[in-house]
């Protein structure tokens, strides 16, 4: 059996939702925030991701995100524009549940975490087999999320990503551990053809594509998509030169949203520079405080944003 296509080559971006006051879905706010990515230039919205509070999310909330996100791309011109959709759970049974109903909400693909309840409990082989296991029964192929801050710690190495890859419908990872070194491994020993290995971070952007990356899955775009798909363009053109410049402004933009608190930092930021949102963020999480945020990097790399 062969493969199905990976993701293509570009720019994705785990998207924030947005909610009222209530923790309810804003439709209207969501659908801005996709149509100002998708016009940015970004090639897929990843729906659920870290960022997207996926976590605290009902299986209704999961499925209407998804459905709102490719209705709002579907009818503004950009059908070309990928959905990938987080299904990460904690049981096997679960994860194939959420992987059915993202592609039943219209997302291309799945992105999935390690489960992690029992750290010590996951062994390599047990990781491999859960992995498969889901991909078994996946409408849509699968792709591995490495996350080790919200997966207790396990991070998955270029040993057990390649073995997870085996698996006909397994067709890419996302590294937020940011390890340019295991990247460079996976994307030296697997097709590109066959398997898309995406740094998760957006300061180790030019770094990736230099070791083949497939581009990027990071937080950042939710602020500057232009940005993001102007760096790939001058790495195209082989403007080496310009795109450490670039880089080395996404790499202290990236360093500062994270200690903004990356959430609830990007709804501050969306809302107070790009006009459309609100800071609501499902609780535990909290607000941020609009008028408490001063942007240094930022500040440079939102003006950079408005001028492209």
């Amino acid at each position: 059996m062969s493969k199905p296509a990976p993701p293509p080559f570009g720019v994705y971006v785990p998207a924030v939702l947005f909610y009222d006051q209530n923790e309810e879905l804003d439709e209207n706010a969501i659908k801005q925030h996709v149509l100002r990515l998708a016009q940015g230039g970004v090639k897929g919205i990843l729906v659920q991701g870290s960022n997207g509070e996926a976590q605290f999310l009902t299986h209704e909330e999961r499925k209407t995100a998804i459905r709102i996100t490719r209705e709002a791309l579907d009818q503004n011109g950009f059908k070309d524009t990928l959905v990938v959709a987080g299904t990460g759970a904690q049981s096997t049974k679960e994860t194939i549940k959420l992987c059915k109903d993202a592609a039943e909400a219209g997302a291309a693909y799945v992105l999935v975490l390690t489960p992690s309840t029992w750290p010590k409990q996951m062994t390599t082989a047990n990781i491999v087999r859960f992995f498969h296991a889901v991909a078994d029964e996946s409408p849509i192929p699968v792709m591995v999320y490495n996350f080790p801050t919200v997966t207790a710690g396990i991070d998955l190495d270029s040993d057990a990503i390649i073995a997870i890859a085996q698996h006909p419908r397994i067709v890419g990872t996302k590294l937020s551990c940011g390890n340019i070194g295991k990247l460079q491994r996976l994307t030296s020993a697997l097709s590109p053809d066959e398997f898309a290995a995406f740094p998760g971070k957006s300061d180790v952007f030019l770094q990736g594509l230099i070791s083949h990356s497939a581009g990027v899955i990071g937080a950042l775009p939710n602020i500057a998509p232009k940005a993001h798909t102007q760096l790939l363009k001058l790495y195209k053109e082989g403007n080496l030169e310009e795109a450490v410049k670039l880089q080395a402004l996404l790499g202290q933009s990236d360093w500062e949203l994270g200690r903004l608190g990356s959430i609830a930092g990007i709804k501050a930021i969306v809302l107070t520079h790009f006009g459309y949102g609100s800071p609501y963020v499902k609780a535990p999480l909290a607000p941020l405080e609009a008028e408490k945020v001063t942007l240094k990097k930022l500040g440079d790399l939102i003006a950079l944003e408005k001028s492209l």
